[in-house]
């Protein structure tokens, strides 16, 4: 069965989300995917007309202010990725009150930012009620494609007891750089709504970069941009709608 007849039924929701942090992290200590990587793919963004939901770390943005506002005078999303893209199960309660609250003086000198994802998917649901208390109303530090993954179905689609929505993220962001025999079959079966996820320092080629594991260097650089193009006509050529983490928030009810 094709990608197209797969979906036909019922068009999916597809939101695409953007990590921006250093590059490939813990690996590299770099920032060519913000200097180089990022600036190709707000050009693709925009000629493709999808708007983005970018997790973007505080250090990030105090960084590269001008990159910052860019993205949201192009009518992104701005979401937060932590400050320092430390994790936050390694954190005590205290570390992380102060890893969000110094993320969120960042972030929103920039934009209101109500949208998180904790750096490598990693969020110990002690700290839910941090996210509330800064002023985070969706969370997306879920994966539905690990296996430790535990968000319920119903979490979709109403707000949890702590007032915050969960919108899990549905692959890892190697996955676009798949060749399209493996990638396509693999996308179609994804639940709805489809959460796609990407690094700007993908678009760097980091195939000769031996400290990275294969799966985080093999198919960068340009590649990697030729494969957002393809997956986003993949999507659009089935009836796909994109729009950004706030977005789908805005459709959603409270239980």
């Amino acid at each position: 069965m094709g990608f197209r007849t797969d979906f036909q039924d019922r068009p999916p929701e597809v939101f695409f989300t953007v990590d921006v942090e250093p590059d490939c992290p813990p690996y590299l200590h770099g920032w060519r995917g913000v200097t180089e990587g990022l600036p190709q793919l707000l050009d693709l963004l925009a000629g493709e007309k999808v708007p983005a939901t970018f997790f973007v770390t505080g250090q990030t943005a105090e960084r590269f202010p001008n990159i910052v506002r860019q993205l949201v005078a192009a009518g992104h999303e701005l979401g937060c990725h932590g400050y320092s893209h430390g994790r936050f199960g390694a954190m005590d309660r205290i570390q992380a009150e102060l890893e969000l609250a110094k993320a969120s003086s960042a972030l929103r000198r920039f934009s209101p930012t109500t949208a998180f994802r904790a750096p490598n998917l990693d969020l110990p649901d002690a700290f839910l009620p941090l996210l509330v208390e800064a002023g985070f109303g969706v969370d997306s530090s879920e994966g539905s494609h690990r296996l430790d993954h535990r968000v319920r179905r119903l979490a979709r689609t109403r707000r949890e007891t702590t007032g915050l929505l969960r919108l899990p993220a549905s692959t890892t962001s190697s996955v676009l750089r798949l060749p399209p025999g493996l990638r396509d079959p693999w996308l179609a079966r994804l639940e709805r709504p489809v959460v796609l996820l990407f690094h700007p320092w993908e678009l760097v080629d980091l195939r000769g970069e031996r400290r990275l594991r294969w799966d985080c260097r093999a198919g960068t650089g340009p590649r990697a941009l030729a494969a957002v193009r393809e997956v986003i006509h993949l999507f659009r050529g089935c009836g796909a709608r994109f729009g950004t983490v706030a977005d789908w928030a805005a459709t959603q009810t409270t239980a």
